[in-house]
């Protein structure tokens, strides 16, 4: 199971977040987490919507270079050690985490991972089988 990741290029300048953020918004899109990475000229806003597929269409309309990814969604305990444990799993079962960010979730005591690792298939078979919930696109809306 994973969940499509949209990947934007922006240039790392006054307002570039600010205008992208907007135009995915004017178009009802939803945001459920983000995370940037950047170098001095650019950066990669990396965003979990509730229709990818539409806010990659719209950004490449708009003349954003716009990649979609499939990470993993995973629920654990907001809790210390929890983040620990699932990386533990990973790393024994020889999964290589290329990135990782995390966001609240609404359920009460629970927080939301993304991780992007070297095989999806391998990491989930790994973390269901120690009970960690892997999560979908809707699950997360």
């Amino acid at each position: 199971m994973s969940v499509k990741q949209i990947a934007v290029f922006i240039e790392n300048k006054k307002g570039s977040l600010a205008d992208v953020t907007r135009f995915i918004a004017d178009h009802k899109i939803n945001l459920r987490a983000l995370s940037i990475a950047d170098t001095q000229d650019f950066g990669i806003l990396r965003i979990i919507t509730d229709n990818p597929d539409n806010a990659r269409d719209i950004l490449r309309e708009a003349g954003y270079t716009v990649t979609a990814t499939s990470v993993l969604a995973v629920a654990i305990d907001d809790a210390p050690g929890a983040m620990a444990s699932v990386l533990e799993i990973l790393n024994d079962a020889d999964v290589v985490i290329e990135y990782t960010y995390a966001f609240m979730s609404s359920a009460p005591g629970k927080a939301y991972m993304i991780f992007r690792v070297d095989n999806n298939h391998k990491a989930t078979a790994a973390l269901t089988a120690k009970g960690v919930s892997v999560l979908s696109q809707s699950d997360l809306f």
